[in-house]
């Protein structure tokens, strides 16, 4: 049976957390305050004047949220960060809205999917911040979001990511303070994080995994804040005549496409796409390999990805990602861009995307040529994170093909952009998503350990997913609890 996080384990070890929280001043945010930051106490906001958006200060666990004013000090909170992407950009009529990342703590909305696997271990009493420390396995943002929660929550972070991935990550994850662990191979080797966990699992007693693939905590932290911020953001920007057609994310562990089941409360019409690798074609093909869009995993079928709520898979070839991100963040590029009527302001934020957000951007054109999407759609995709986490890729794709160039920009233009066409991707039937449900046997009960009976519950059970994304309202009841206990907001 699936275990519904919403009871007090262990009373010592809640007790523990409590008095160390007291003793270290440390506040848990409520999910419904990541929702709507307007919810903080007055005095918490007026000290996060003085605190940087990236300083190691506990009370920046209030700003995990889309809602952060879009400064790198002082800032409080407004309407969630995003851009729309113009028609003389993407070449369709269909209108392509992006939710920024880069705002979050960090930069990269990682820190709230973090929060959702740990925040409700401690006030559960399951996990001990005097004695636990936290893995974080990831190919990536993950394990930064880990480390960084892990740090202002006072507790030991253990970051395990693929030793492929950019230096910036490494840097970063050493400079925080978190114990590094690099196994083989690039993004799309995530059995080997896997097999590191069940070493740990094995061998160190005061480590506690979250493993994102399978912590439900992470795609309800994104039912309820990402996808709540995705509604607030069609409903600002929506003419009466316009329909939000479809929400498109990458696959990755199945936290951000979550957002796509609240959603679907809301809009039941919307089409729920998939974005993957073309190079990796797991969802789409059964297939494997490895690829370049770091940050969205793969060969595999994440626990916790309910596909019966998605519509349509997408494949998108790394390269094209790559030669955007050149167009993007190359100054050839933007000129080009601008020459070929972008406006500058919008050719400015195009930085505040990395390489996955750009891949769901090209999956959100496919979708929209698909489906003959006209000006009265609108398609909400995310960014995870920008330009920024990625400058050592710039550097090794100018060493390797030499400086960009305005001609380079125009053949990436026609190519990447205005070329992307509807195919390698696939509408999903009934059976098609009961076939990809059932490959997660061979991750997750083969290797994994679950049991077979839990697989078929994830499918059959249709209570369950309910069950599970409704957690965030107990959980704040149990952090509202917990702060009592702390005496810190009194």
């Amino acid at each position: 049976m699936i275990q519904i996080t919403d009871k007090i384990v262990n009373q010592s070890v809640l007790k523990n957390a409590v008095d160390h929280y007291r003793d270290k001043g440390i506040i848990l945010p409520t999910f419904a305050q990541m929702q709507n930051p307007d919810r903080i106490p007055e005095k918490i906001k007026e000290k996060l004047k003085h605190i940087g958006l990236w300083d190691l200060h506990p009370l920046n666990l209030f700003r995990i949220t889309w809602k952060n004013e879009p400064q790198v000090s002082g800032g409080l909170f407004g309407v969630p960060n995003y851009i729309e992407l113009p028609v003389s950009l993407t070449g369709i009529d269909a209108r392509i809205i992006v939710l920024l990342g880069k705002w979050f703590p960090t930069g990269a909305h990682k820190v709230g999917a973090a929060y959702g696997c740990l925040a409700p271990r401690i006030i559960t009493g399951q996990f001990d911040p005097t004695y636990h420390k936290a893995v974080w396995p990831s190919t990536g943002n993950y394990c930064r979001g880990g480390a960084f929660d892990s740090y202002l929550m006072d507790v030991t972070a253990v970051a395990i990511l693929p030793e492929e991935m950019s230096r910036e990550r490494f840097e970063w994850l050493k400079e925080i303070g978190a114990e590094v662990i690099a196994t083989p191979g690039c993004e799309s080797n995530v059995k080997e994080i896997y097999d590191k966990c069940w070493e740990i699992h094995r061998t160190r007693t005061d480590c506690m995994i979250f493993n994102q693939f399978e912590e439900f905590g992470n795609s309800c932290w994104h039912y309820e804040v990402t996808g709540h911020a995705i509604e607030e953001v069609f409903r600002r920007i929506a003419a009466p005549e316009t329909q939000l057609a479809a929400y498109i994310s990458a696959t990755g562990s199945a936290g951000t496409i979550a957002a796509g089941d609240y959603l679907r409360t809301q809009f039941p019409h919307l089409k729920v796409v998939a974005s993957e690798a073309l190079q990796c074609p797991t969802l789409l093909r059964n297939g494997f390999g490895g690829h370049r869009i770091e940050g969205i995993g793969d060969k595999h079928v994440p626990w916790i990805h309910n596909i019966r709520n998605t519509n349509v898979v997408t494949a998108i070839d790394d390269e094209y990602c790559m030669r955007l991100f050149r167009l993007f963040n190359e100054k050839e590029g933007r000129d080009y861009l601008i020459t070929q009527g972008v406006d500058k302001t919008i050719v400015a934020q195009l930085g505040m995307i990395g390489i996955s957000g750009i891949a769901n951007i090209l999956s959100a054109i496919k979708t929209a040529k698909h489906f003959d999407f006209t000006s009265d759609d609108i398609l909400m995709t995310i960014a995870t994170d920008s330009a920024e986490m990625y400058g050592s890729r710039l550097e090794e794709l100018n060493a390797e093909r030499g400086a960009y160039s305005m001609l380079q920009a125009t053949r990436d233009y026609e190519k990447c952009m205005l070329g992307t066409t509807s195919d390698s991707m696939k509408e999903l039937t009934y059976e098609d998503q009961k076939t990809i449900h059932n490959l997660k046997y061979f991750t997750w009960v083969e290797q994994q350990g679950k049991e077979v009976e839990d697989l078929r519950q994830l499918w059959e059970d249709r209570n369950l997913w309910p069950e599970i994304f409704s957690q965030p309202a107990r959980w704040d009841e149990l952090i509202n609890e917990f702060n009592d206990r702390t005496g810190l907001l009194k």
